[in-house]
């Protein structure tokens, strides 16, 4: 039997929902009506395809009643309300790799020896992806770093834009085919990209687990520029200098954190995931 919400009930979750990811998008909604650029907080609404408005739509996902609410595509009419129709095949589809994918990753241990090379790897020899901001070490030094070190991306999304002088400093070539037989729990960006997956399945996930991911990958996101090559001290942060044995000692530290924080919300998507790529969802 299908769960049903009383008007009140959704309209509560809905206002919940709606507020909390306000706080988050404040700053950036703001920003973009000026034109200023932000190198850290951007990431989440230009390499991620979800709007700030498409995040802040509510739905409680398949399967639930909403009492009272209007019937409008994809919600279809039920119990004196509305339930999300019949899921879509190309999100059947989409949610069989997900679950594949989330699958695979939660099945393998956690990596965490990369430190973060990968934003270094964007870099090399001058490639540099965000000209507006500067290097904290210079190039020359920038580029030794990453010599030095080497790199140990696992993430294909990430390896993509590395430069053609990076590529071969890494011990591993991901490729899109790869991908599934790759990914691991201990990569920030696989971590991030909960998000994408969640907003992906939408609205046919709760946008209360959307939003979830969301925070997440913000916090992320964080890290992964602080440990960057770039010299974000004029937007308040303070690099993780992983430059040094101390500052690799951090980024690692705090790498596992969001490793475990990562692993129920990997399980709870998976969940949702499988569940939509079921015939007869």
């Amino acid at each position: 039997m299908a769960e049903r919400l009383t008007r009140p009930e959704w309209e509560a979750r809905r206002a919940a929902h709606e507020s909390r990811v306000d706080a988050w998008t404040a700053g950036h909604r703001a920003r973009a009506g000026r034109g200023e650029p932000h190198p850290v907080e951007d990431f989440l609404f230009t390499y991620y395809s979800q709007r700030p408005s498409r995040l802040r739509r509510w739905s409680p996902g398949v399967g639930v009643v909403l009492a009272e609410r209007p019937v409008v595509a994809p919600w279809v009419a039920a119990d004196g309300g509305a339930v999300l129709g019949p899921v879509p095949p190309r999100v059947a589809a989409t949610a069989g790799f997900v679950a594949e994918l989330l699958s695979r990753t939660a099945s393998r241990p956690a990596q965490l020896g990369c430190f973060g090379m990968h934003e270094w790897a964007m870099v090399h020899g001058g490639g540099q992806r965000h000209s507006a901001v500067p290097l904290r070490l210079g190039q020359a030094r920038t580029d030794a770093v990453i010599e030095e070190l080497g790199v140990r991306c696992s993430h294909f999304d990430a390896f993509r834009f590395f430069t053609p002088t990076a590529r071969p400093l890494n011990v591993l070539q991901p490729t899109r085919e790869s991908q599934v037989s790759l990914e691991q729990p201990g990569c920030l960006h696989a971590s991030m990209d909960l998000y994408k997956w969640a907003y992906k399945l939408s609205p046919w996930v709760p946008s209360e687990l959307v939003a979830d991911c969301f925070d997440l990958a913000r916090r992320v996101r964080e890290l992964d520029m602080r440990a960057s090559p770039y010299d974000l001290s004029g937007w308040g942060y303070e690099p993780v200098p992983v430059e040094t044995p101390q500052g690799r000692a951090r980024y690692a530290e705090q790498q596992r954190a969001f490793s475990r924080e990562a692993a129920p919300l990997r399980r709870r998507l998976l969940a949702a995931a499988a569940q939509l790529a079921r015939p007869g969802s």
